[in-house]
């Protein structure tokens, strides 16, 4: 069992950043990819990124390519999404999610609880 706790959102202005972090339980952390999601009212929940369990290999969305980074420290049970060049189009819930899978496709076993980002314009 994984438990995951999103933090870091927020209110901001367009073109400005926000870093989110997603704490998990569990000593099986590293094990695990980790994947961010988010979903705006009224649309469906979209892919953002995902990082492998060794970090070594990451993927984005194309609308957040370029602007978004996705990382984890093993060390800190944690996997972050640095958000930079925020538009009012990326606001939305975000969630992490951890899969089980060692390569992809991915499949996302235990979801986080959401943080809201708001990006004013």
């Amino acid at each position: 069992q994984v438990q995951l706790v999103e933090s870091g959102g927020g209110l901001v202005q367009a073109g400005g950043s926000l870093r989110l972090s997603c704490a998990a339980s569990g000593r099986t952390f590293s094990s695990y990819a980790m994947g961010w999601f988010r979903q705006a009212p009224g649309k469906e929940r979209e892919f953002v990124a995902t990082i492998s369990w060794s970090g070594a290999n990451t993927y984005y969305a194309d609308s957040v390519k370029g602007r978004f980074t996705i990382s984890r420290d093993n060390a800190k049970n944690t996997v972050y999404l640095q958000m930079n060049s925020l538009k009012p189009e990326d606001t939305a819930v975000y969630y992490c999610a951890a899969s089980g899978n060692s390569d992809p496709p991915y499949e996302y076993d235990y979801w986080g609880q959401g943080t809201q980002v708001t990006v004013s314009s």
